[in-house]
């Protein structure tokens, strides 16, 4: 009998749900997203919870099956005591209560009362990275998202470290190179809007990627930008966090093929300290399934 774990990831464009195996493996046929968005109401959100978890739950994998609980992860800040979120990016949606309103789905949905935890998507995401991902031989590792939003979490020694409140990790609220923000500074749409400034004509980032490779140096100038102002963040970070590896991942950290490398210079060129310098920065291994994994991780691995 196949054993899993329901995973909802909340993110500022999307959320999406899938089972996840034991074993961390994404089941076929369970996964399934919809739109959220800076607009998204909380009628928008019970909307969307109930068609994803409905379908991942009711699919013909999860038939005869031992379902072990509902992980959950979210945009931050997440409060940890109330079950809410507060997100940076959906104002409509802070305060939201994200974990009743997950459980109650699956509930419905399971036909009896599922168990729920709630944590950071940074968490999520670095909890993912060490069980499977490319940080699974570091100690103590932080792993990082540079998309629509930039955030992170740290794992020491196998376990989620979410710090008093459960949102440490906020990398994105750190001041970056330049003094600002480092989500408003090195996002993908702040990347995009800052090359406009510049005269570039595109929209997205998926057109600075375009352009990049095609040689426009603004476009080139916007990716530098803003791996430089990660980097430099980064660099404060693993200075404060004593850590073995950092994982990059998100889909603006595809922008460029070096981007990665990108950062680590910048890394390197912003510490101070030589254990800071050393620390090992790499593309997170899980791709696109590394939410969902962490979320479901935060039932199969962290009880």
């Amino acid at each position: 009998m196949t054993r899993f774990a329901l995973a909802v990831d909340v993110g500022g464009t999307k959320i999406e749900a899938a089972l996840v195996s034991e074993q961390g493996a994404v089941i076929e046929g369970t996964r399934s997203r919809r739109a959220t968005g800076p607009t998204a109401t909380p009628d928008d959100m019970r909307a969307a919870i109930a068609a994803v978890v409905d379908h991942a739950l009711s699919s013909d994998a999860a038939r005869g099956g031992t379902l072990l609980g509902a992980g959950v992860g979210s945009a931050g800040p997440i409060d940890k005591t109330t079950g809410t979120i507060h997100p940076v990016n959906m104002v409509q949606l802070r305060g939201f209560p994200l974990e009743e309103s997950v459980r109650n789905a699956a509930s419905a949905s399971w036909g009896s009362d599922v168990h729920t935890v709630f944590a950071h998507d940074g968490g999520c995401l670095a909890l993912a990275e060490s069980w499977l991902g490319a940080t699974r031989d570091a100690r103590v590792s932080f792993s990082m998202v540079v998309s629509t939003g930039i955030g992170g979490g740290f794992v020491h020694d196998g376990r989620y470290a979410p710090g008093a409140s459960g949102n440490g990790g906020h990398i994105g609220q750190m001041r970056g190179g330049e003094g600002l923000r480092l989500e408003p500074t090195a996002s993908g749409p702040a990347s995009a809007a800052w090359a406009r400034t510049q005269g570039w004509t595109g929209e997205t980032g998926e057109d600075l990627a375009r352009d990049a490779a095609a040689g426009d140096p603004i476009a080139r100038a916007a990716i530098e930008r803003s791996a430089r102002a990660v980097g430099a963040a980064l660099a404060d970070a693993v200075t404060l966090v004593d850590v073995d590896m950092v994982a990059i991942g998100g889909g603006f950290s595809h922008v460029s093929e070096d981007y990665v490398d990108l950062v680590h210079a910048a890394l390197v060129e912003n510490a101070v300290l030589d254990y800071a310098a050393r620390v090992q920065v790499v593309r997170a291994g899980l791709g696109g399934d590394g939410p969902l994994i962490g979320a479901a991780a935060l039932i199969l691995r962290q009880g």
